[in-house]
Parts: structure tokens; sequence; C-alpha cells
């Protein structure tokens, strides 16, 4: 829902509306166009459509980014979210029971979805969203990373990303949705560097009710 707040309104409504829509645009194409020279492509008309597509997504990100409505501050010269990050990582505190009961009354196929993702010495947690539901085995699958139970347990033999050690599903909360919308990311010293979302990711945490968390 794209509820604006009075503050975002004000924001997008003044003398420098355009400014702040050209640097979060500005910032969204550098990201995205140095995300996908990285990228391996053996098909050249897939990144043709990726091109294609970025003008779209960017303006409809950037737009977004300035009327959504969200407990969460605008960065517009980096085309991200900023809160405060915790010391640690929350997801240690998960309840496999709570997530359960939670993802039985709330999925959703296209519902935006945390997951912890645990790498070679560092976690953060990740948006994704429900492509598939399995009701009658109490499982659901994730665009990006897989099957999952509905109490949290990842059920592929391993995670599609070779650094990746471990992923988990997770119960949404304000603390954990602002923590993967955000790009927290800690090391085994502690806070981390933020990690900057992908276009994709950045849209999905447009989706997000922050009443409700669905």
């Amino acid at each position: 829902m794209l509820t604006p707040s009075s503050k975002q309104v004000d924001i997008f409504s003044d003398d420098k509306r355009q400014q702040h829509f050209a640097e979060l645009c500005n910032a969204l194409y550098e990201r995205e166009l140095a995300s996908l020279s990285q990228q391996k492509f053996n098909n050249v008309s897939l990144l043709q459509r990726k091109i294609a597509g970025l003008r779209h997504h960017i303006k409809r990100a950037a737009y977004s980014l300035l009327q959504y409505d969200s407990p969460l501050e605008v960065d517009l010269h980096n085309a991200s979210w900023q809160a405060k990050q915790a010391a640690k990582c929350m997801a240690a505190k998960a309840d496999a029971d709570k997530t359960e009961q939670w993802y039985f009354d709330n999925v959703q196929i296209g519902r935006c979805i945390p997951i912890h993702v645990d790498t070679l010495g560092a976690e953060h947690i990740e948006l994704d969203s429900v492509d598939r539901i399995d009701l009658e085995n109490a499982k659901l699958h994730a665009n990006k990373f897989g099957w999952f139970a509905f109490n949290g347990t990842f059920l592929e033999d391993s995670p599609r990303q070779i650094e990746v050690l471990n992923v988990k599903l997770l119960k949404p909360s304000k603390a954990i949705l602002t923590a993967a919308c955000c790009g927290h990311h800690w090391n085994h010293k502690g806070r981390s560097q933020q990690r900057a979302l992908s276009l994709r990711e950045l849209l999905l945490s447009l989706s997000i009710d922050w009443k409700t968390f669905k």
C-alpha cells in the first residue's frame, strides 16, 4: 500500500521534489548497472530484457520510496532504507512454533517474507517472496531460496549460493523487517557494513504493510 505519510508528502511536494527523484534514480541506475556487469549471461536477449525493464522498475522504486508510509528513513543519496541497527542479529531468537503458526495463518502467494542467511563468517536477513504453497505438508517455496517448512526449516539439500552455509525462514516482525529492508549485516565482531539491496528486494520492501507485517 502506498499511503504517504505527512513527512514524506512534504518531501515529494516541495520545490526539490524533482531533485530528490533524480537522485534516487541515479543511485538505483548506478547500483543495478554495476550488478548487471558482474553477472554472467549466456543469453544476450535476457540481458537486453533486463536493461529494457530497468527504466520502469527504477522509476517505480524511486517514486515509491518518496511516497511510501514506512517507519524507516530514506537515504536519498544511496536509494536505501535507514534505521538503527541492533547489536546482534535477532534471528537466533526465532521461535519455530510461533513461526509455523504465523505462516499457517498468513501465508499467501506473492507475500514478502524474511529469510535469515548465514554466510562465511557473516549473516543478514534477506527479503524473498512466496511463489508456491503446500498447505498439506506445511511448507512454502520462496522464489530465490527454495522450499521451507512453515516452522522455518530449510528443506533443500543445500542453499543455491555456494558461499551460503545455511538459511532459515523467519516470522515477520518490525525488528526482522527493519533489518532486512536496511540491509543490516553482522560478522563475528558484531555490526558490519550495510548490505545494498537489489532492486528486486527494494521493490519487495515497498509491498510491506507495517501495521500487520504482511
